[in-house]
């Protein structure tokens, strides 16, 4: 089998059902293949991979690119701390290069080519391998794109996998760059929260803008419900479902990291790490809330619906109440009867325009003492 071989997948949150479909049938395709057979599990790719790296400790910095992986085992010996991060996980030549240099378990190997996988985190006792997903809203295409981050955490190093290139990380380059805070003090456990921090952080963002469309929505529900806005409340309610899946698991991994007891993770860091469990566990009620409203939006689009139809079935019901005394009249003087005395009155015709038109005006006169209209 290729080692190339990588499946096509949406990113994208269009619903959960194509989701659901495209997940299994990504991960058929290694139906029957050895444990530890590496497949590439996400978008096709063609675009090189990326590897930079930056080494530091309190005093010194030296950040490059790196085009030759073997140039990475200089970095296993050194006493510094060394940041490698890896932009592309469609190369899996990289990944399979990059595992023999730090003693990746193929299992591992395997995960990180798999961009499905659960945020989960998993103590190898030489290093620590977690997973966590980070979300982002598209304005222009109005989705949610996922991509997933694979860490390994060793004694003096981490390596970060991401599928593309993103510019989230870019802050903490810059703390690194300027030696400002305790980044540079510390070791890679504390860099690892850094960018799990930040992922969690951008959270919020994502929360924050799909707040400002539950708000627009809300009242756009009281004003002139549509088809259109079911729509919305349908894939905002998607939208919810997928962000739980994703963020849900991220509370289990950071408390795993906190009562994990790895020697990988120091004393120090673990106050931050309780810090973003805290931020988890708000971003969950944030969501949970959100969720709620969602359905309650769901009810009342189905109420108004229904309370519109009912007001256009009042209205037809009195119009057709009316008209029924009105037919009775019609037809007791449609009828052919040469005997009728009301047909030689003079005034008769008068009269009965005059007994409709009283007929329907206490009619009215009644529905309306009975709020009925």
């Amino acid at each position: 089998m290729n080692r190339q071989q990588s499946q096509r997948g949406a990113r994208a949150v269009p619903g959960l059902g194509s989701r659901f479909r495209t997940a299994t049938k990504k991960r058929a395709r290694k139906s029957g293949l050895p444990p530890g057979t590496m497949v590439h599990i996400g978008k096709e790719r063609t675009e090189k991979v990326r590897i930079s790296v930056i080494d530091y400790d309190e005093a010194n910095m030296v950040e490059k690119e790196v085009t030759n992986v073997n140039v990475l085992r200089g970095f296993l010996e050194k006493p510094t701390i060394t940041w490698i991060n890896i932009d592309g996980v469609h190369d899996l030549e990289v990944i399979e290069n990059i595992g023999h240099i730090f003693g990746l378990h193929p299992l591992i190997m395997e995960d990180i080519a798999n961009t499905t996988q659960r945020p989960k985190v998993e103590d190898l006792e030489d290093y620590l391998f977690v997973v966590f997903k980070m979300l982002d809203f598209d304005e222009k295409a109005g989705e949610i794109n996922s991509e997933q981050i694979s860490l390994i955490l060793g004694p003096n190093y981490l390596i970060s996998f991401q599928e593309i290139q993103t510019p989230l990380f870019d802050p903490i380059r810059e703390r690194i760059r300027a030696g400002k805070g305790r980044i540079r003090k510390a070791g890679p456990d504390y860099l690892a929260y850094t960018l799990l921090d930040s992922v969690v952080d951008n959270y919020f963002v994502l929360l924050e803008k799909l707040g400002e469309k539950l708000e627009f929505l809300e009242e756009e529900l009281v004003r002139a419900p549509n088809p259109d806005t079911l729509q919305t409340i349908h894939k905002l309610k998607t939208y919810m479902i997928f962000m739980r899946k994703s963020v849900w698991p991220l509370r289990e991994v950071i408390n795993r990291l906190i009562d994990g007891e790895s020697p990988l993770i120091k004393s120090p860091t673990m106050p931050y790490l309780r810090d973003i469990y805290d931020h988890t566990i708000h971003v969950i009620d944030t969501m949970e809330t959100s969720r709620d409203i969602i359905s309650g939006m769901l009810d009342i689009y189905l109420s108004s619906i229904s309370y519109r139809l009912n007001e256009i079935m009042k209205v037809l019901t009195i119009i057709a109440t009316v008209f029924i005394p009105l037919t009775f009249l019609a037809g007791w003087y449609g009828m052919n009867f040469k005997s009728m005395p009301e047909f030689e009155w003079r005034y008769g015709y008068a009269m009965v325009i005059a007994v409709a038109i009283c007929m329907v005006i206490a009619m009215l006169v009644y529905f309306k003492r009975k709020r009925w209209w």
